[in-house]
């Protein structure tokens, strides 16, 4: 293979490797050495191929550091998004709506899809969420919610719904719903009700039951929404989710 087609080569591995999450926003990338090693290039093509990418904007190298990658992928879809949703309220029903056809439908190919260590990881978090709700953690329980749905969007094994879930969805929760913090602090027995659609949830993906999984997200999503409207409904202030 000539210089260029390994370049190039090496330029798709990494690409995919951020497209699938293997290599999250804020992630370092592997050495040079071991890339090469890795790919079975020299490190100067693995030099190239990262110059490539940076050029591009999707990683970037830091003097003494190494080289990490940017959240370029997830800016580029929502950033326009985040303030519009902020000044118009009237579109959170809309993103709402979105949701729940896109979490139920990631929760229902998580289901089919992950693998052991996926429902380790969303075990884990659901641990978390549990710890957290023990221990009156309102700002913790909402952290570990929102980790937990960008574990079961990296479950499903596709990049698109990785991708729409991190750059929209991730992107939009400080402005568009109330069941994080907000909406944990509105109603003493919200978090209990968040709590249990989110085992149900992890139950059914960590049982292999897709259709399961899926009405459980939307289940969850139509919850959230049903507070979000009695909220506004009422005036009241709408926080993160």
């Amino acid at each position: 293979m000539q210089a260029r087609g390994r370049v190039e080569a090496v330029m798709r591995k990494l690409e995919s490797a951020l497209l699938d999450g293997s290599l999250p926003a804020g992630a370092r990338l592997p050495a040079e050495r071991a890339l090469a090693q890795r790919y079975g290039v020299s490190r100067n093509t693995v030099r190239e191929a990262t110059q490539r990418l940076a050029a591009r904007g999707l990683v970037r190298s830091r003097r003494g550091a190494g080289v990490f990658v940017t959240d370029q992928l997830r800016t580029g879809i929502a950033s326009p998004w985040s303030q519009l949703v902020a000044d118009h309220p009237a579109l959170r029903d809309d993103i709402l709506e979105f949701r729940r056809v896109l979490e139920g439908a990631t929760a229902y190919f998580a289901a089919q899809r992950a693998d052991p260590d996926d429902r380790a990881r969303i075990a884990a978090l659901m641990a978390e969420l549990e710890r957290a709700r023990g221990a009156d953690d309102k700002s913790g329980e909402a952290a570990a919610d929102a980790k937990l749905h960008e574990a079961i969007a990296l479950a499903s094994h596709n990049t698109m719904f990785l991708h729409l879930h991190t750059s929209v969805i991730g992107m939009l929760r400080e402005h568009i719903t109330i069941n994080g913090t907000g909406l944990r602090e509105a109603d003493a027995d919200t978090s209990a009700h968040l709590l249990s659609q989110h085992r149900t949830v992890c139950e059914a993906i960590c049982g292999q039951r897709p259709e399961e999984a899926r009405t459980a997200m939307q289940s969850h999503i139509d919850f959230v929404r049903s507070r979000v409207q009695r909220e506004d409904d009422s005036g009241g202030l709408v926080g993160p989710v």
